[in-house]
C-alpha cells in the first residue's frame, strides 16, 4: 500500500503546476524558467526542484494535469452523445456543450501550449490527440452510426459526420481562439454552434420521397 502523500506537497504540487501552466503559455518553454514558476506558485525555487526534479519533468508534468482534465471533458461528452435521442433536441444542445467544454475552459489554452512545443514533445501531442478529440470524434461517430441505424439521420460516414459536426459547432472559433490569447465570447461560442448545428441537420436529415 502506497503511503499518503504529505498534505504540504500536495499542496505545493498544485500550486507549482498552476502556476507552471501561466508561465509556460505566457512565455513559453524556452523563456520560462523555474525561478519563474517558483515566484509564481508562492513556493521555493529548490521545492520545485524537489518535487520535478527538472523544467522538462515540469512541463511534462503540468501537459499530463492538462489532458486529464481534457480527457475528462472528452469523457463526459462521449457519455452525452451516447445518449443522443431527440433530434431536434438532443444534437443541439450536444453542439453546444460541445464548444462551450473545448473553448470556454481549459481545453483551449491546452492546445495553444501543445503547438507552440509540438516539435520538442511530439509524445505529449500524439497523447493529448488520442485521449481528447479522437475519443470525441469516435463516440459522436457511433452516435451518429446508431441515429442513422434508426432512420433519423441519413449518415453514410460516421466517421466524417462526426468532423463534420464538430467543425461546424467549434471548428472556426477554434482556429480563432488559436491566434489569440483569452477565450472567446460564451455568447458567440453558444449562438455560432447552434449555427453550425442547424446546418449539419440540414446536411443529415434524411430526404423526403418525392
Amino acid at each position: 500500500m502506497t503511503a499518503a502523500e504529505d498534505p504540504r506537497i500536495t499542496r505545493s504540487r498544485s500550486l507549482i503546476l498552476d502556476a507552471a501552466s501561466e508561465v509556460f503559455l505566457e512565455l513559453g518553454y524556452d523563456a520560462a524558467g523555474v525561478d519563474v514558476v517558483a515566484e509564481r506558485a508562492g513556493v521555493a525555487k529548490r521545492t520545485v526542484y524537489n518535487i520535478y526534479g527538472d523544467k522538462e519533468s515540469l512541463f511534462r508534468a503540468t501537459l499530463a494535469r492538462s489532458i486529464a482534465t481534457a480527457e475528462r471533458f472528452a469523457a463526459v461528452l462521449a457519455d452525452a452523445s451516447a445518449q443522443l435521442d431527440d433530434v431536434d433536441r438532443d444534437i443541439p444542445a450536444l453542439g453546444v456543450r460541445l464548444a462551450e467544454d473545448v473553448l470556454l475552459g481549459p481545453v483551449l489554452p491546452l492546445r495553444r501550449l501543445l503547438v507552440s512545443e509540438a516539435s520538442r514533445f511530439p509524445d505529449i501531442v500524439e497523447e493529448y490527440r488520442r485521449r481528447a478529440p479522437d475519443m470525441v470524434l469516435q463516440a459522436l461517430a457511433a452516435a451518429f452510426a446508431n441515429l442513422a441505424r434508426r432512420g433519423v439521420l441519413a449518415v453514410e460516414d460516421p466517421a466524417l459526420a462526426a468532423e463534420h459536426f464538430a467543425f461546424l459547432a467549434m471548428g472556426a472559433e477554434l482556429d480563432r481562439g488559436m491566434f489569440v490569447t483569452g477565450n472567446p465570447s460564451a455568447a458567440v461560442v453558444r449562438a455560432r454552434a447552434r449555427a453550425g448545428v442547424q446546418v449539419f441537420l440540414a446536411a443529415y436529415r434524411p430526404r423526403e420521397s418525392p
